[in-house]
């Protein structure tokens, strides 16, 4: 799309369908049992966004905001997966079984916005907030954008920015069912080496 001067301006890349909502990434997940909420365009770093992203997705919505908080006072800190290049290490992230992680406040604060938005529509919808879960949560890059700083001998080089879209669905956890009497007292079946690791078993702890 471009204006009266002829420039182009970006076009978000989530778009709209025919009911004029906002498709998600994500179309799997009912709408009715869930809360949404997404940004465009964020001024944040793709990459650190990307990968703290990662490490609260599938994690309840209260230990995720808890972590998020210990990452913006260096309590915790992000694990660096995909994108550990020239990263320094650090002892936080043995937590996660890696050793380069870091804290990317700017991202974390970004993610809490989002999460609270989520969580509001959560509660607006009548779902259970306490029983929130982060379903879905996507970082995709937005387009560069393109500044310029000024060198030596009158050159200039592009100073760029990376930033970014984020979308994330917010469930209620799955109910936990507990087994009834017969099922526990049922016994399980066995093949032949699995029984007779329970024999061997037995026999040395006799």
């Amino acid at each position: 799309m471009a204006d009266e001067r002829g420039t182009v301006r970006p076009q978000d890349e989530t778009r709209a369908d025919e009911s004029g909502q906002v498709r998600y990434a994500a179309t799997e997940i009912q709408s009715s049992k869930s809360a949404r909420a997404r940004g465009a365009y964020l001024r944040v770093s793709f990459k650190n966004t990307r990968e703290t992203a990662q490490a609260i997705n599938g994690w309840k919505l209260q230990r995720a905001v808890a972590f998020l908080e210990n990452v913006k006072e260096h309590k915790e800190a992000v694990p660096m997966r995909r994108y550990a290049g020239s990263i320094g290490r650090c002892a936080q992230g043995k937590q996660f079984g890696v050793s380069k992680a870091r804290w990317p406040v700017k991202s974390a604060q970004y993610l809490l916005d989002l999460l609270k938005n989520a969580e509001s529509n959560a509660d607006a919808k009548g779902l259970d907030t306490g029983a929130l879960i982060v379903k879905h949560i996507q970082v995709n890059q937005a387009p560069k954008q393109r500044r310029r700083t000024y060198r030596a001998h009158g050159r200039i080089n592009p100073y760029m920015s990376n930033p970014c879209h984020i979308e994330l669905i917010l469930t209620e956890g799955d109910e936990v069912v507990q087994k009834s009497d017969e099922v526990v007292g049922r016994e399980a079946h066995l093949s032949s080496r699995q029984r007779g690791a329970r024999l061997r078993k037995a026999i040395t702890a006799a």
